[in-house]
């Protein structure tokens, strides 16, 4: 499965080429390819490359969500051309409930352009994943640009309104079926079936 980022949060088509992300099948998982313009600003975090790093999202990125919209449970995974990754579990919209976990993230970067791949192992994924978006982010201060592979559509933009990517009513349908085939069926998640126990156990 291919995707282009193609704009902004705000719906303008971007002024370079686009940031391509593809979704294929694993052992175990999902791959995740990442193929982009290297803008190098912001300059890299200070975290050990191949390490989780928080508050990932303030430098440059690109980042998948993968949502549960029932329930609104959602997988966040951000990559850094510089070799720091970000992996959120979050249950309610930017809630988080568990972070920085493990993540097998190669890179490759050259002067204008990188390359990564990162697999995802499905324990990773809420269940019944419905709904998808992507964003890019580069830049610094003023200019700052973020993207978006499903915009805030245009007639909907109000005066004001800020970049939020967890505006999870702009994500589209999605389904894990169109890769792997009709016949097959999400393996369940150890992780977030801890999170439904602990869930119970607080409602008693």
């Amino acid at each position: 499965m291919d995707f282009k980022i193609e704009h902004t949060w705000d719906g303008f088509p971007v002024g370079h080429q686009p940031v391509s992300v593809r979704l294929s099948p694993g052992e175990g998982g999902v791959v995740m390819e990442v193929s982009a313009p290297f803008f190098n600003d912001p300059p890299a975090p200070l975290g050990e490359p191949g390490k989780p790093f928080n508050e990932l999202w303030d430098y440059e990125v690109v980042e998948a969500f993968f949502l549960n919209d029932v329930a609104e449970q959602y997988l966040e995974v951000e990559l850094c051309p510089h070799g720091q990754h970000l992996v959120l579990l979050l249950s309610g919209r930017k809630n988080v409930w568990k972070q920085e976990l493990a993540l097998s993230f190669e890179v490759y970067r050259g002067e204008t352009k990188w390359e990564g791949k990162a697999f995802l192992p499905w324990s990773y994924f809420p269940p019944n994943v419905t709904k998808f978006n992507s964003f890019a982010i580069h830049g610094s201060k003023d200019n700052r640009s973020y993207e978006a592979l499903y915009p805030v559509p245009q007639h909907e933009f109000q005066q004001g309104q800020k970049p939020d990517f967890h505006r999870l009513e702009y994500f589209k349908p999605f389904s894990f079926n169109m890769l792997l085939g009709e016949e097959w069926k999400q393996p369940k998640s150890d992780i977030w079936l801890m999170k439904k126990i602990d869930v119970q156990e607080y409602n008693r």
